[in-house]
């Protein structure tokens, strides 16, 4: 009988948090990007009482590679609870973007090694945007036309593939963004002159990260340092690949990300 109820207890938990994580995913407005023939799908999170007259923050998220497809879902996995929590919304308000990246595509313009792990990376920003990239990228000059988009407060935050893709990001707009979050990312070290000064940032890592290896934020942290900026850097030492759960966790992550201003 104990067995029994237990099971019971365990599938309704199941089913209370099932319910609660699709609930908040549904507050993500499902949206597409057409521009010049071709299609971005992105997910919107507006403030409670959103209002248009009014000014708020715009939060640009980018995920990692397996959440890349054409479903308008998966880019939903990770952070969006960061973001519906509903003491961060009522604290914290702002515009949250989540586009997907299509399969065959990538945010970053890097040639992937997976034939062995971590993966090797051969970054080639010269190459230009790949076509998920310059979608983001006109995405996001969009949002930026929005009277109600605070041009002060515009961030980027990215996970994996996506961490790299906001060091990229960062690199071809380099006087968008008032602060940037980089997790279990990398890029190109050649590129951080370009917006070191313009952009605080707090990248993650995890040390036991054997996907991408951790060796990659040190070599970012490290241009940073030499081209005069002071990034913020946590390393967990107990974490593999997913240093994102423990970095959404960080009590003053959004209070960080949010206290920075861009200056024009």
């Amino acid at each position: 009988m104990r067995v029994r109820n237990y099971i019971i207890c365990s599938l309704l938990l199941w089913g209370i948090v099932y319910l609660g994580h699709a609930q908040d995913t549904s507050l993500f407005e499902k949206e597409k990007w057409i521009k010049n023939g071709d299609t971005l799908l992105y997910r919107v999170l507006y403030p409670k009482d959103f209002d248009k007259n009014a000014s708020y923050p715009l939060v640009l998220f980018l995920h990692g590679a397996g959440e890349r497809g054409n479903d308008n879902e998966k880019q939903l996995t990770h952070g969006t609870t960061l973001f519906t929590n509903d003491e961060n919304r009522s604290n914290y308000p702002a515009i949250v973007v989540m586009p997907q990246c299509p399969q065959d595509d990538y945010w970053a313009q890097v040639n992937v090694d997976r034939s062995n792990y971590p993966i090797e990376l051969d970054f080639q920003f010269e190459k230009g945007p790949t076509k998920a990239m310059g979608q983001v990228m006109s995405l996001l000059e969009e949002f930026q036309q929005k009277k109600y988009v605070n041009q002060h407060q515009v961030y980027v935050m990215g996970l994996s593939m996506g961490g790299m893709g906001t060091y990229e990001l960062l690199a071809r707009k380099p006087h968008t963004f008032a602060a940037a979050i980089p997790i279990c990312g990398a890029g190109d070290p050649e590129q951080i002159k370009k917006y070191a000064l313009n952009t605080p940032i707090w990248a993650f890592h995890g040390a036991k990260d054997n996907v991408v290896a951790p060796l990659h934020s040190f070599e970012m942290v490290s241009a940073l340092l030499k081209a005069g900026a002071f990034p913020r850097f946590t390393l967990y030492d107990h974490a593999n690949h997913n240093s994102w759960d423990p970095a959404f966790s960080e009590p003053d992550l959004l209070s960080w990300l949010f206290s920075h201003q861009l200056k024009k």
